[in-house]
């Protein structure tokens, strides 16, 4: 299996509000940087997709390493949220419908062929792959050409 490191980070002018995500991924001699924004969506949601980018770029089974700075995504793999959400039909442990449930899917689908390690980063502290993947997101955001966050639901629609 190939080893690839994955650096990922969301970011979100407001939550709710215009949001990006910037991946780096290396594998060897080889980099591929990547970003998209959103119009409106939250940070949770780009920290999701973010990840999901990067893991749906790999083209066979790697052995991943995956840095992120969001305890959202580390913690739901690391402290196995998802296995209850499944276990209890998308419903969290105080009985609540699962917040973002279409990216975890997706998540889901995308982690399937590799074998991930998923390592929390403290954001804006000086680590270099996580500062990259802000100034991505950021750069995205402020591009102006936003996608439509389809998911994405405004709290009372």
């Amino acid at each position: 299996m190939k080893h690839v490191i994955i650096h990922t980070d969301g970011a979100c002018k407001g939550n709710p509000g215009p949001g990006a995500y910037g991946a780096v991924l290396v594998c060897g001699d080889h980099r591929r940087e990547l970003s998209a924004g959103y119009r409106l969506t939250t940070n949770n949601r780009m920290e999701l997709r973010a990840a999901i980018a990067a893991l749906e770029l790999l083209i066979e089974p790697c052995d991943v390493e995956l840095h992120s700075d969001s305890k959202y995504l580390i913690q739901a793999i690391n402290q196995q949220w998802i296995d209850g959400w499944l276990r209890r039909g998308w419903v969290t442990s105080d009985k609540k419908p699962v917040k973002n449930r279409d990216l975890w899917q997706l998540l889901i689908a995308a982690m399937a062929p590799h074998k991930i390690r998923w390592n929390w980063v403290k954001g804006h502290a000086g680590h270099a792959g996580n500062e990259r993947c802000d100034e991505l997101a950021n750069i995205a955001v402020a591009h102006g050409d936003l996608l439509e966050d389809t998911g994405f639901v405004v709290a009372g629609e």
